[in-house]
């Protein structure tokens, strides 16, 4: 296959995340030709000024990494993200809604993220890891109707990451409707390339340099 270069979001989330660490990853993607450098909602503004004019996107995690919070403290972030210059927003779902069989309120909440980022893509954390199977495609059935772009495996920062067989599981369920990402603990650029060729259409990892 090509160059999986085009495939990675850059990812720096840590709590501990400085400016200069964020600068590093900008440059790396930038003589890398990643897709994206995804931060922390702080960091837009900057990124977004370090990334002008490369064809690299700013790319933010909005909700992160509970997805827990009021809806339209999600929506509002999201809204400001985009404001500050961010293309793509990666939102957390509610779990616990899911959990609770509230799929008018998970709707909703995705709804209002989808609305509040208008124009940039937005992604749907689903948290694979938490999820039984049946629940991973009703996430990602209601993610395509709430106008999502992407569904999305794993923030990395729950009890696992992306597989192979959940990327299928998401590439079946969203029926062309919408794109998949897969991250959360891809290490070696052998697995990168078994989730691509499951149906990733996208690889969030921190360790994008390693990827290559």
């Amino acid at each position: 296959m090509e160059n999986i270069a085009g495939y990675i979001d850059h990812t720096i989330l840590k709590a501990d995340a400085t400016t200069e660490a964020v600068k590093r990853y900008c440059d790396e993607a930038k003589a890398n030709h990643f897709c994206s450098v995804c931060i922390n909602t702080c960091h837009v503004p900057f990124v977004h000024k370090e990334l002008a004019g490369s064809g690299v996107k700013t790319c933010c995690v909005v909700g992160f990494p509970l997805g827990a919070m009021s809806p339209a403290a999600k929506a509002f972030e999201a809204k400001q993200a985009v404001s500050d210059g961010a293309d793509e927003v990666d939102m957390v779902i509610n779990v616990g809604y899911l959990k609770d069989k509230d799929y008018d309120a998970v709707k909703k909440d995705i709804e209002e993220v989808v609305k509040a980022s208008k124009p940039a893509i937005v992604k749907v954390i689903i948290e694979t890891c938490l999820l039984t199977d049946e629940e991973k495609v009703k996430a990602c059935e209601l993610s395509v109707e709430a106008g999502a772009d992407f569904v999305k495996t794993s923030t990395g920062f729950s009890t696992g990451g992306a597989t192979v067989e959940d990327v299928k599981i998401m590439k079946d369920a969203v029926k062309g409707k919408a794109k998949v990402k897969a991250s959360g603990g891809i290490r070696t650029p052998e697995f990168a390339k078994e989730l691509i060729e499951a149906g990733a259409d996208r690889i969030g990892a921190s360790n994008g340099m390693k990827l290559l």
